[in-house]
C-alpha cells in the first residue's frame, strides 16, 4: 500500500513546508540501567559445548545508558508534528545488542509522525505506536506494533513495543462512538537467539529458539554435524568397516539403523572390520576415547567416539581421521552428561542420535559428502567432502504488503465500554520453515523415502548388501513404524539424487551439495477480537471487570512428527503448521488501603487445531518406542526435553499490586506475580522514586522460578536485580 521510505519523505516535505512555526520544543531524558544476575547456573543458549554445565555465574548482564529526545513543533493550518530520537549504549551487552539495532526497542529512531486532520478524521501519519490492548504483563489485544522480547517480560510496555510506519486515522461519531483505521508496516516481534548467529551468551534465549539456533542444541547447527558424522561414517566403510568396503558407500547399509548400530556390541577385529558381536547393549557405560585395543565395545560408545572425533581414535582401521569432521562434544549429537559418561536411551532422548533411533545408514549416505573419490578403495581424501551445510535466511514480505486494522468503541447508557478489535495482518510472531536446497544453484529438493530392506543377518552383518530400491513411501505409511523399513532420499527436478553415493540402480547422481535450510517467516492472519470494562459499586471502593478476546485465524504452530524424525526425515519432522487460535483475558481491580490497587487476571489460550496422534514404533531389536505427532510448546522445545508438547488450552493466573509512598507521592512500588499452567512463575517487584522533579531512581527484582521447561521457569538462572536512574532536561 505504501512505502515506509516514501512516507519518511512526505512527512519531511510536510514540515519543511510549515511557515508559520512555533519554538521547537525539546526535552532530553538521560537513564543508566545496570543489571546483575542473582544466581548461579547456565543459561539456555550459553553453553559452548554439550558438557559444558558451568555458565557466567552471577555476572553484571547489562550497563546500559541510553539519552532519548523528544521534539515536539507547531506547523501551520493546526498541524504538529512529534519525534523521539534514541540513543543506546550497553557496554555489557553482547554484539548486536550493545547498541543501535533498526526495528527493535533501541532503534535511534524511535518515533516520527505528524498530526493533522481532514474532514472530521484526525490522522497520525508517521511512525508510532497504537496501544489497543491493557491487559497487565501479556499481549492479548494490542496487536498493532510487534514486541521486542530481547529482555523477555521485563520492560514496561511503552519501552519494549516497536514503532513502525502507519496510517492512523481516528473518527468521533455524534454518539460518542470511536472509530480508527490502521494501515501499518509489517514486522516480527524481536526475539533474542532467533537469527544465524544464535546469540550465545544472550540471557533471555528461549528454549524453543535454542532449539533452532543454539550452537550447542540448534538444528541449525546439529544438522550439519549430523553430516559430519555420516561422511565419517562413509570414510570408515571405505577402509573395511562394518563388514567390508563397497564402492557404494553407505548406501547398501538400508537394514542397520542408529539403533541398531547403538545397542549392539562391536568389535574392532584384527583384520579391520567392524562386525557385529551381540545385541543389547547397555544403556550407559563409561566412555572410552579409542578403539586400539580391538576390544568390544557397546555400539553407542564407539557411535560417541565417531561423532566427536572423526574417526581419528579409529586408527585400528588405519584411519587417522580429520579435524573438518570432529564435533569434539560442541553440538548435542550424543548424550554425554558428564566428561566420563555415555547413554543411550532412546525412550527418554536427550541427543540428536536418540531422536533418529530408526534413520538406516542408507539415509546418512544421503547426509555425506559427495566427494566419490572416499569409494574407490583408495586412500581417502579427507578435505575434500562436501557434507551438508544449513543456513538461516530471513524472508519477511516486501513493505508494499501493509497490515490493516479497524476499531469500533463506545460506551453503553449502563457504563459499558466495549471495542471490536480486527486486523488482517502479518503475525508479529515469526516462524521457521526447513526445505533443503541444492547447494550450487539453491533449487529446492523434494524429500522421497523409500523402502528396500532385508532382515539383518542372525550372527554378523555384511551377509548382503539392499539397495533402497523399494516402494516410495508417504510420510503416513504405517511402514514407516518398524525399524529400517525407510530410507530418506532427496532429489531434483531432473531426477538427480545427493549424497556420498548413488542410492538407487539406475539413477542419477547429483555432483552438488546439500544445503538445509531455515527460513524465518511471517504469515498472514485474520484476528478478531473485543474488550469491555465495567464499574460495580460496592460499600467500600469499585470493583472494574474487565475482559479481553482475541480469535486469531491461521497462526503458524509448531508440530513434531517423532515418527519422521525417528528415520531422520527433519523437513517432515519439525514442521509450522496452521492452527486456530482463541485467547481470553478477564480482570478485576479494585482499591484497597485506601490507595493500593489490586489487579487479578485468569487468562487462557487455546489451540483449536491442537494435534496429538499417539504412535507407538518397534526398533530393529523389536523395542517399543512412542513415536507420537503433537504440537509442540514453541517456547520451550528443546531435545533436552523430548522436544516438550504445548498444552491444548495453556492457562495464566496473575495478580499485580501498586501503591505510592512518600509525602507527596514522590514514589510508587508495583508488584507482579504470574503462574503458569505447569508450575512456571514470574514475580517483579519494582520501585519509583522521585528526588525531585527532574532526578528519578528506580529499581527492580525479576525472580523466575518453578519447571524448568515452562515459559517462566526456564529463566530460572536469568533471575536478576537492576537498578536505574533518570534525569530529566527540559
Amino acid at each position: 500500500m505504501f512505502k515506509k521510505q516514501h512516507l519518511a519523505l512526505a512527512i519531511a516535505a510536510t514540515l519543511a513546508a510549515g511557515s508559520a512555526q512555533a519554538a521547537l520544543e525539546t526535552s532530553v531524558v538521560l537513564k543508566n540501567e545496570t543489571a546483575r544476575f542473582i544466581k548461579d547456573g547456565i543459561r539456555t543458549g550459553e553453553a559452548t559445548s554439550s558438557t559444558d554445565t558451568t555458565g557466567a555465574g552471577k555476572e553484571t548482564f547489562k550497563f546500559e545508558n541510553t539519552a532519548k529526545i523528544f521534539l515536539n513543533d507547531e506547523l501551520d493550518n493546526g498541524m504538529s508534528w512529534h519525534g523521539e530520537l534514541n540513543i543506546v549504549r550497553d557496554t555489557k551487552a553482547i554484539d548486536g545488542y550493545d547498541g543501535h539495532e533498526t526495528n527493535t526497542q533501541k532503534d535511534w529512531l524511535r518515533e516520527l509522525y505528524v498530526d493533522t486532520t481532514a474532514g472530521d478524521w484526525d490522522l497520525r501519519l508517521g511512525k508510532q505506536q497504537v496501544v489497543w490492548g491493557t491487559a497487565d504483563g501479556i499481549k492479548l489485544l494490542d496487536m498493532v506494533n510487534p514486541t521486542d522480547w530481547s529482555e523477555f517480560n521485563q520492560n514496561a510496555p511503552a519501552d519494549a513495543r516497536i514503532p513502525v510506519w502507519m496510517i492512523n486515522a481516528e473518527k468521533y461519531l455524534d454518539n460518542g462512538a470511536n472509530i480508527q483505521f490502521i494501515a501499518s508496516e509489517a514486522a516480527g516481534h524481536k526475539i533474542a537467539g532467533l537469527n544465524a548467529s544464535g546469540d550465545s551468551g544472550h540471557p533471555f534465549i528461549m528454549k524453543g529458539v535454542d532449539s533452532i539456533t543454539g550452537k550447542v542444541n540448534g538444528f541449525l547447527n546439529v544438522s550439519p554435524a549430523l553430516a559430519k558424522v555420516a561422511t565419517t561414517f562413509v570414510t570408515v566403510e571405505d577402509q573395511g568397516g562394518f563388514g567390508g568396503a563397497t564402492t557404494y558407500g553407505l548406501v547398501p547399509f538400508t537394514s542397520m539403523t542408529v539403533d541398531y548400530f547403538a545397542a549392539t556390541t562391536w568389535d574392532v577385529g584384527t583384520n579391520g572390520y567392524l562386525v557385529t558381536a551381540t545385541a543389547g547393549g547397555a544403556n550407559t557405560t563409561a566412555q572410552s576415547t579409542t578403539m586400539d585395543s580391538y576390544t568390544a565395545e557397546d555400539g553407542f560408545v564407539l557411535l560417541n567416539i565417531m561423532a566427536n572425533s572423526g574417526g581419528s581414535a579409529l586408527s585400528g582401521l588405519g584411519y587417522a581421521g580429520d579435524a573438518d569432521l570432529q564435533n569434539n562434544d560442541v553440538t548435542n549429537l550424543t548424550s554425554r552428561p558428564t566428561s566420563s559418561t555415555t547413554q543411550w536411551a532412546i525412550s527418554n532422548p536427550k541427543s540428536a542420535f536418540e531422536y533418529m533411533y530408526n534413520a538406516t545408514f542408507a539415509t546418512f549416505n544421503t547426509f555425506a559428502g559427495n566427494d566419490e573419490s572416499n569409494l574407490s578403495g583408495a586412500a581417502v581424501d579427507n578435505d575434500a567432502h562436501g557434507a551438508m551445510t544449513s543456513t538461516y535466511v530471513k524472508d519477511y514480505p516486501n513493505e508494499a504488503k501493509a497490515n490493516l486494522g479497524f476499531r469500533f468503541k463506545n460506551t453503553t447508557s449502563t457504563g459499558l465500554n466495549y471495542s471490536v478489535n480486527f486486523m488482517n495482518h502479518y503475525d508479529s510472531n515469526p516462524y521457521v520453515d526447513i526445505s533443503y536446497h541444492d547447494a550450487s544453484d539453491g533449487e529446492e529438493l523434494t524429500t522421497e523415502i523409500r523402502g528396500g530392506t532385508a532382515a539383518l543377518s542372525a550372527t554378523a552383518f555384511g551377509g548382503g548388501y539392499y539397495f533402497p530400491d523399494g516402494d516410495v513411501l508417504s510420510r503416513t505409511s504405517s511402514s514407516l513404524n518398524t525399524g529400517g523399513n525407510a530410507n530418506v532420499l532427496l532429489k531434483n527436478s531432473a531426477g538427480e539424487y545427493y549424497g556420498a553415493a548413488l542410492p538407487v540402480p539406475g539413477g542419477t547422481l547429483s555432483s552438488n551439495g546439500v544445503e538445509m535450510r531455515y527460513t524465518e517467516k511471517l504469515n498472514r492472519i485474520n484476528s478478531l477480537g473485543g474488550s469491555f470494562d465495567f464499574a460495580i459499586d460496592t460499600d467500600s471502593n469499585p470493583v472494574v471487570i474487565r475482559g479481553e478476546f482475541l480469535y486469531d485465524k491461521d497462526t503458524m504452530q509448531p508440530v513434531v512428527d517423532k515418527r519422521l524424525l525417528s528415520i531422520g526425515d527433519l523437513e517432515g519432522a519439525l514442521t509450522p503448521q496452521k492452527a486456530d487460535m482463541f485467547k481470553y483475558v478477564i480482570g478485576a481491580d479494585t482499591t484497597v488501603m485506601t490507595d493500593m490497587m489490586v489487579s487479578g487476571q485468569f487468562i487462557q489460550f487455546r489451540n483449536l487445531d491442537y494435534v496429538n496422534e499417539s504412535r507407538t514404533c518397534t526398533t530393529q531389536l523389536s523395542a517399543s518406542v512412542a513415536c507420537n505427532k503433537y504440537t509442540a510448546d514453541a517456547a520451550t522445545l528443546s531435545l533436552t526435553n523430548g522436544l516438550n508438547q504445548a498444552e491444548e488450552n495453556k492457562e495464566f493466573y496473575s495478580l499485580f499490586l501498586s501503591k505510592p509512598f512518600g509525602d507527596s507521592g514522590e514514589g510508587r512500588w508495583n508488584n507482579i506475580f504470574i503462574y503458569e499452567e505447569g508450575g512456571g512463575k514470574w514475580n517483579r517487584f519494582d520501585v519509583e522514586y522521585g528526588f525531585d522533579d527532574q532526578l528519578i531512581g528506580t529499581f527492580e527484582v525479576n525472580k523466575y522460578f518453578g519447571d524448568e521447561n515452562t515459559m517462566f521457569g526456564q529463566f530460572e538462572n536469568a533471575s536478576n536485580i537492576q537498578v536505574g536512574i533518570k534525569y530529566l532536561l527540559q
